[in-house]
């Protein structure tokens, strides 16, 4: 199956972009009961110009305003569960005073961390992650090949009424690449759509979770040389890429959104419109991913979210013309 016109990376990873890692910390525990974790995505040198884009606002993305005010990216991207944002943010303080001398004498931080609510899976009344969790997703980041689906931030998310999680796709826009990792928690199962095929209406979820808010958390990370106004225009359009997949973006939902470059520089106007192009079909494919990796779980209250049923959703888009050769 292709997602989209263009070709993806090599890896069709976020790590497409060179210097980008991504490392996750998964927190499981049956007493008290956790589904839970931390991502961080780590560019291999700081800081980057960066833009942000809001398209509902009910969720949380710290460091932003400055990301507004000053066009950078000072801080790796950590993502998590709600409740857990200050632990992360702690964590994320601990880690740039360990590694930089500077940090609370001569220069402060305001480290980025995005958030998603997995309480249908995971007890979110105790706070499970640790600053030592935040430290070990960071140190253990790498390239390509990393976990998706069910692992760090997304171990207790649910997508369009399936297991979701942590996705991550690329796509090459001419000289450049784009790639894009999702922290996929959002939309009912009656929504989902898959290369353009409503296969939500046709799929029997098996009484997962059936709610039509959540959120999603997009990065977008490229190595084209972007300014500041130019990557808030590349990062709205991740909203585009989870329309796609059956987002409609509900009042309780948070879709924000994050994109950086590698490059400064002064590609604008229609020089754009791939990378544009790039980011809607990464990030659509960046939500599959997630869906494609994630595993069956049973969680919170026994809550069951079952993983989206492989054979079933290929004979669906087999049906009607959707899959090409390989």
């Amino acid at each position: 199956m292709r997602i989209g016109e263009l070709e993806p990376g090599s890896s069709n990873s976020i790590a497409d972009v060179e210097g980008v890692r991504v490392g996750h910390a998964t927190v499981w525990r049956d007493d008290p009961l956790a589904r839970t974790g931390v991502t961080a995505i780590v560019p291999a040198s700081l800081p980057l110009p960066a833009g942000v884009s809001v398209l509902n606002g009910a969720g949380e993305l710290t460091g932003s305003h400055e990301i507004r005010e000053w066009g950078g990216l000072t801080t790796p991207v950590y993502l998590t569960s709600t409740h857990a944002v200050g632990r992360v943010y702690d964590g994320a303080v601990a880690l740039a005073v360990r590694d930089d001398a500077k940090v609370g004498v001569e220069r402060f931080v305001i480290p980025v961390v995005g958030e998603c609510d997995d309480s249908w899976l995971s007890d979110a009344r105790t706070v499970h992650v640790t600053a030592e969790d935040v430290a070990r997703a960071h140190d253990e980041a790498t390239a390509w090949p990393f976990a998706e689906g069910a692992v760090g931030a997304g171990t207790g998310m649910s997508c369009l009424g399936w297991k979701g999680g942590i996705g991550s796709a690329s796509r090459v826009a001419g000289d450049h690449v784009v790639g894009v990792l999702v922290l996929a928690n959002y939309g009912a199962p009656r929504q989902l759509t898959i290369a353009g095929i409503p296969v939500g209406r046709e799929l029997d979820p098996g009484g997962g979770r059936d709610y039509d808010g959540g959120s999603c958390i997009v990065v977008v990370a490229t190595d084209a040389p972007l300014s500041p106004p130019s990557l808030e225009r590349i990062a709205r359009r991740a909203g585009l890429g989870l329309a796609r997949t059956g987002s409609v973006a509900h009042h309780g939902s948070g879709e924000i959104f994050l994109a950086f470059s590698t490059r400064r520089g002064d590609v604008e106007g229609r020089g754009l419109d791939p990378l544009f192009e790039a980011t809607v079909e990464a990030t659509e494919e960046a939500v599959l991913n997630a869906l494609w990796a994630a595993p069956d779980m049973t969680g919170r209250a026994g809550h069951l979210e079952r993983g989206l049923p492989h054979d079933e959703v290929l004979e669906l888009l087999r049906a009607r013309g959707a899959l090409t050769p390989p």
